[in-house]
């Protein structure tokens, strides 16, 4: 674990501003290649959302050199694993093969990194569209309170902040994706100079370094992406919110304007989340679900970025109860916290929960290589892992109560999500 927490890596950029993290780590014949591109839905506009979603489709469907997903195709036939996520900040793929494999993913990459384009048709870009927009039916329009965060967001955040759309995009940008604005977005993102390469794992420094100079080298940069700005803001008042939908039971949404990730606040904000629901014992979870039998279920939790954060409480109501009393019995626990903070065995075991969850988060190599690319990308330092649990173990009963207070004693929005017609005799 100490190894972990302090490892061995070496930084570097190639000429083209392509930056390049080495964690060799032998003695486990496999290597673990994880790629940031800086670009998520915070990099879009108002009217052009979703496109880096898009992207995490786009990039397996074929380069110059790889025909249409065969880069599934080759990695799976080594033995490997594969994927691609995106968020509001950052657009990440990853793979994992055994170690004599290195050379064909770092080919792979590259080659979708400085030739995508080249393979790039309007067949292919149709099929992606259908697609993403069945996605969001799925897993936003159709799904049981499936478009209860972009509500959130989109009310928590101005219409002008980096923020306030969803990652998959808004319905009808999805729809008017064209071929000249995917290309524009592909040559401004996915470019050396806007993306970090980690590997790890069983590898030769030199080789390695060798090889990677080979594939990435002589890709040409873009020369910068310009940098998001995000204004500060409140809310003046208290957003109250009811949605319809196709649901059995009423939820309750609240969201809080909170602070970036890093920020000084932020890892007590993740404390004061599991003090209010992170266990059957926390606050919230143990009044509304077990003692008073309000709620069905309650989460809570501190959702940071790169620009901005939010802190939310959601639960859903047991059959006959109204939201509004799970909504006045939160409140109520909020102010206990407010004004008489929690005690030193609460606080010890958020520590020891946490510190629990992190360790075992980093037991595999992918998972430790994403780390890496995670702390490289907030806060410069690929070697964060100990700084991090540091921010958790030197959190104070004191500063949980002033963080409380700062926060969750300002306007918010809330917002209710009912059956379908319940409304409609009221």
């Amino acid at each position: 674990m100490s190894e972990i927490l302090n490892l061995e890596y070496l930084k570097y950029p190639l000429e083209n501003g392509l930056e390049v993290i080495l964690y060799p780590k032998p003695g486990i014949p496999v290597v673990s290649l994880n790629l940031w591109y800086r670009v998520g839905s915070a990099n879009e506009t108002r009217g052009k959302t979703g496109f880096a979603h898009l992207f995490e489709h786009m990039m397996f469907q074929g380069s110059q050199n790889v025909p249409k997903e065969k880069h599934f195709h080759f990695i799976q036939e080594a033995g490997g694993t594969l994927n691609g996520s995106t968020s509001i900040d950052r657009t990440n793929y990853y793979e994992s093969v055994p170690s004599n494999f290195l050379e064909m993913i770092l080919w792979l990459e590259s080659d979708r990194m400085g030739f995508l384009l080249d393979a790039l048709t309007r067949d292919k870009l149709d099929n992606q569209k259908s697609v993403v927009m069945n996605e969001r039916r799925e897993r936003y329009d159709n799904q049981p309170y499936g478009r209860a965060f972009e509500t959130l967001f989109s009310n928590l955040y101005p219409e002008d902040h980096p923020y306030h759309w969803p990652t998959i995009g808004w319905m009808e940008d999805i729809e008017k994706f064209n071929l000249d604005d995917v290309t524009s977005f592909f040559k401004k993102y996915y470019s050396p100079d806007n993306a970090t390469l980690v590997l790890s794992g069983d590898f030769e420094t030199e080789n390695a370094k060798t090889l990677i100079d080979n594939y990435f080298g002589e890709l040409s940069s873009n020369g910068g992406v310009q940098k998001i700005t995000a204004k500060d803001f409140e809310l003046n008042e208290t957003k109250e919110i009811i949605l319809e939908d196709d649901v059995q039971l009423e939820r309750i949404y609240m969201a809080w304007h909170s602070c970036e990730a890093f920020h000084e606040d932020d890892a007590i904000l993740d404390v004061l989340s599991d003090q209010l629901g992170g266990s059957k014992n926390a606050r919230l979870y143990k009044s509304l679900v077990h003692e008073k039998q309000l709620a069905l279920d309650v989460s809570v939790f501190q959702y940071s970025g790169k620009y901005d954060g939010s802190f939310l409480i959601i639960a859903t109501a047991i059959p006959g109860v109204d939201t509004e009393v799970i909504k006045e019995e939160i409140k109520s626990e909020l102010r206990k916290v407010m004004v008489d903070g929690i005690t030193d065995e609460e606080l010890t075991r958020s520590q020891n929960s946490i510190k629990s969850t992190f360790i075992y988060s980093i037991q595999n190599l992918d998972t430790i290589s994403d780390h890496i690319n995670y702390y490289n990308f907030y806060v410069g330092d690929p070697n964060y892992f100990a700084k991090d649990l540091a921010r958790y173990n030197n959190t104070t009963r004191e500063r949980v109560r002033e963080v409380c207070e700062k926060y969750l004693s300002k306007p918010h929005v809330e917002l209710k999500i009912t059956p379908r017609g319940k409304n409609e005799n009221k």
